[in-house]
């Protein structure tokens, strides 16, 4: 393959012969690492002899970021010829019959059967590696067997969160905040910005640049490991609740709308008010889906239940009342965001393992500080739309009030 330097931003090239066996590629948003390493996957297939098992933590978050990175770059490089697409079964098989298949940490039996129809796997690449457990990863590592002419490598990507984090700790400890680069034997570290990404438009830039919160521009922007104070919830547990769910029937429904720079995301719960514990079982967060699209998706989640939604679009509402669902506005009023909190603190909030964005945000979400570091109650207004849909479904347990589902237009 001859593919133009151009379309591959400068400070990766070296990066694209990288044979370390433990590769981590981190940084800020925006910084074109999870585009590099699908273009790097492409480039390696093409060439013959490496196989890809491509992994996130929860299997159904694959498809719309790995599974179509990889596609894109596949069509605007115009290899489609090249390459058979399998959209059902989540594999890309180049012509010389190499493959790339995706897994999801949550079925860990399945990726021990996964094998490729010539060769071995010689590659692991885990998007989003924040996400995972180190016992996970040390599993996939051990995945890693058999004959290959080619050296193999198990890589990670991801923005930083905190330097409490198990990542940090194991793989860090060497590292230089002052550095973008860390080679040794067996590991590569490779930190970017947005500032290193050359495909980037103005208005991405400078949402970037006038992010005002510390911690959000030492992570997002700047790209650092962070330290995060003054969090708002503590009071949650992850738990595997396939078994529990099936005796779960007091469901909470609530969606926040969203398009494109932030997503719709409808999250379902169970309540058990005898013990003030709040479920969280299912979720959605997705964007650029349409109010057809978003109804179906929705429907395949909750059926026939009502919904509790941002009453600051109506317009949204009423579409999907029309689209069969029981959809209904949030009452919200003076003050609700704070009380709705304030309720939310004092229950357990149990996770479902596959609730991966719902644990995203809540493990973020954090007051205010003012210039001087004083702690404000108000809420940083990012990474909440799972939480607010929460609050939203909540509203009628908080105030005490029953809501009677609408029934939706037909």
């Amino acid at each position: 393959m001859n593919i133009d330097d151009r379309y591959i931003n400068e400070v990766y090239l070296d990066n694209m012969n990288n044979n370390k066996f433990r590769q981590i590629y981190f940084g800020g948003s925006a910084s074109g690492k999870s585009v590099f390493l699908a273009q790097r996957c492409i480039v390696d297939l093409c060439g013959g002899g490496r196989n890809y098992l491509c992994v996130r933590n929860v299997q159904n978050t694959i498809k719309r970021s790995m599974f179509n990175e990889l596609t894109k770059v596949i069509i605007s490089w115009k290899l489609l010829s090249f390459f058979k697409i399998n959209k059902s079964d989540l594999t890309i098989t180049c012509r010389n019959g190499y493959q790339i298949l995706f897994a999801g940490l949550d079925d860990v039996e399945k990726i021990k059967s996964i094998t490729p129809i010539k060769g071995i796997i010689t590659d692991i690449w885990i998007e989003e590696g924040t996400e995972t457990q180190g016992n996970d990863v040390k599993q996939l590592e051990r995945r890693l067997r058999g004959i290959s002419k080619h050296p193999k490598r198990i890589t990670m990507s991801f923005n930083p969160i905190l330097k409490s984090h198990w990542i940090y700790q194991t793989y860090f400890k060497n590292w230089d905040d002052n550095k973008t680069v860390y080679n040794d034997e067996s590991l590569s570290i490779l930190k970017t910005t947005y500032k290193d990404n050359a495909f980037l438009t103005q208005q991405d830039i400078d949402l970037l640049e006038n992010e005002t919160d510390k911690y959000y521009r030492e992570v997002y922007t700047l790209g650092n490991w962070g330290v995060l104070g003054n969090l708002i919830f503590k009071n949650w547990e992850m738990r595997d609740l396939t078994e529990e769910k099936l005796l779960f029937d007091n469901y909470k429904n609530g969606l926040d709308f969203g398009f494109s720079a932030d997503p719709a995301a409808l999250v379902r719960s169970h309540y058990d008010s005898k013990r003030s514990t709040i479920y969280i079982t299912d979720e959605l967060y997705e964007r650029e889906m349409t109010n057809d699209i978003l109804a179906k998706e929705v429907t395949k989640i909750i059926g026939r239940e009502y919904i509790v939604c941002d009453s600051a679009e109506p317009k949204s509402i009423k579409e999907l009342q029309r689209l069969g669902i029981n959809a209904l506005g949030a009452k919200k009023g003076k003050d609700s965001v704070n009380y709705g909190i304030d309720w939310l603190q004092r229950q357990t909030i149990i996770i479902d393992l596959k609730c991966q964005n719902f644990k995203n945000e809540i493990q973020q979400y954090k007051w205010k500080e003012d210039k001087d570091g004083n702690v404000l109650k108000v809420p940083v207004d990012k990474n909440n739309h799972l939480l607010d849909g929460t609050r939203y479904s909540y509203e009628d347990e908080m105030t005490g009030r029953k809501v009677i589902a609408m029934k939706a237009i037909m």
